[in-house]
C-alpha cells in the first residue's frame, strides 16, 4: 500500500514525539529560560503512540523516527521500541538523540530493535558545546557514540546545527570526521523555530558550506535511497562516509518530502512549518483502527506543496523545536 499526497509526493515517513522533556537547552531550540513543561496527562500514554504508529504503517508508513525533545529521559523507553520494532510492515526504526544518556542505554537500545541512530552534535569543541546546548557535557556524548558504535549500531549519522559565528568554523572539522569513519554528517541550516530578531544572520546557506568543504576536499555526489531525507548527500572523494546539507531555508525541499509528524500531545503536523495541527485524540477514544488510520489519510490530503520560509522572511507563529519534535 502506498500512501500518495495531493501533490503525487509519496509519504512513508512518520516522526512520532514520545516527550517534550529535554537535558539540553539548545539556543535554536527553545529560549534561554527553557519552556512551559506539559503536564503528564498531556502527554499521550505509550499505549496510545503505539496505536497510531501501527495505525500509519498499516496506511504505507514504511519508516518511523522517534523523537523528542530528547525521547531518552521518557521512563519506559525501551520496551515501547520494541512494541514498534515488532510492528508487522515496518521496514525501518530509528531514533533521534542527543547522546547524553546514550553510555548507559546503547546497547539495550539495540537489543529493542532500533537500526540506526541520529546523534545532534553542534560542536567538537567542548566550550562552543557548553555554549550551545548552555548545560551540555561534550565528552558524554563522544562516549555515548563510542557505546553506540560498541553495541553493534552501523555508524550514526550526526546533525550539525550551523550558526555563522558559533560554530560555522568547524565545518571542515566535521567534514574529515566522514574520512576514515563510514559515518554520515548533515550539515543543516539554521531555521528561525523561535523567530528570534536578525535569525537571517545566523543561517549559513548550504552553498556556502559546500564551498567551504570543497575548497579543501573534492566531492561528488551521492545517490539517496528510497528512505532518504532532505539532504543533498556527497561524498568526499574515497572516504568511507557522506556528508550532506540540509536547505531548509535557501533551497526549498519540499517538492521531495515524504513525512509528516506527530507529537507527543498527540497533534499530528503535515509540515514542520505549518501552523496548523489535527488532534488525534478523539479518534483515540474509539478501538477501530481504522477511524484511526482514516484521520491520518486527512493529515496526508492537507499537506501543503511548500513551507512559508525562505532567507527573508519566516510566515510561522514561533514554536519550540522540542514541542514538535523536530
Amino acid at each position: 500500500m502506498e500512501l500518495i499526497d495531493s501533490f503525487g509526493r509519496r509519504i512513508n515517513y512518520l516522526r512520532l514525539s514520545v516527550t517534550d522533556r529535554c537535558n539540553l537547552r539548545c539556543s535554536y531550540c527553545m529560549p534561554a529560560e527553557g519552556v512551559e513543561k506539559l503536564a503528564h496527562g498531556d502527554i499521550l500514554s505509550y499505549e496510545d503512540l503505539f496505536r497510531i504508529a501501527r495505525a500509519a504503517v498499516a496506511i504505507g508508513i514504511e519508516k518511523i523516527r522517534i523523537t523528542g525533545g530528547e525521547p531518552l529521559v521518557r521512563k519506559g523507553i525501551v520496551p515501547f521500541l520494541a512494541r514498534i520494532a515488532a510492528i508487522e510492515g515496518l521496514r525501518h526504526l530509528v531514533l533521534t538523540t542527543n547522546g547524553l544518556l546514550l553510555p548507559e542505554m546503547a546497547a539495550d537500545l539495540r537489543s529493542a530493535g532500533v537500526q540506526r541512530l541520529n546523534i545532534s552534535l553542534d560542536s567538537l569543541r567542548a566550550d562552543t558545546f557548553r555554549a550551545i546546548t548552555r548545560i551540555g557535557d561534550l565528552q558524554r556524548v563522544l562516549d555515548g557514540i563510542a557505546a553506540a558504535d560498541a553495541a553493534g549500531f552501523p555508524p550514526p549519522k550526526i546533525n550539525m546545527v550551523v550558526m555563522r559565528g558559533i560554530n560555522d568554523g568547524e565545518v571542515a572539522d566535521f567534514a574529515r570526521l566522514t574520512i576514515d569513519r563510514p559515518c554520515t554528517v548533515r550539515f543543516i541550516e539554521y531555521m528561525p523555530a523561535t523567530r528570534e530578531d536578525n535569525w537571517q544572520s545566523l543561517t549559513v546557506p548550504g552553498r556556502e558550506i559546500l564551498d567551504r568543504i570543497s575548497a579543501s576536499h573534492e566531492l561528488e555526489p551521492v545517490e539517496k535511497g528510497a528512505f532518504a531525507g532532505p539532504s543533498r548527500d556527497f561524498r568526499i572523494r574515497g572516504a568511507a562516509g557522506t556528508l550532506g546539507v540540509i536547505t531548509a531555508v535557501s533551497g526549498h525541499f519540499c517538492g521531495d518530502c515524504n513525512r509528516v509528524r506527530v507529537t507527543s500531545t498527540g497533534m499530528a503536523k503535515s509540515c514542520l512549518f505549518s501552523d496548523e495541527g489535527f488532534d488525534l485524540r478523539p479518534f483515540l477514544e474509539t478501538s477501530d483502527p481504522i477511524i484511526l488510520q482514516e484521520a491520518l489519510r486527512r493529515i496526508v490530503g492537507v499537506k501543503p506543496e511548500r513551507h512559508g520560509m525562505s532567507a527573508y522572511k519566516a510566515e510561522h507563529q514561533a514554536f519550540s523545536m522540542a514541542k514538535i519534535g523536530g
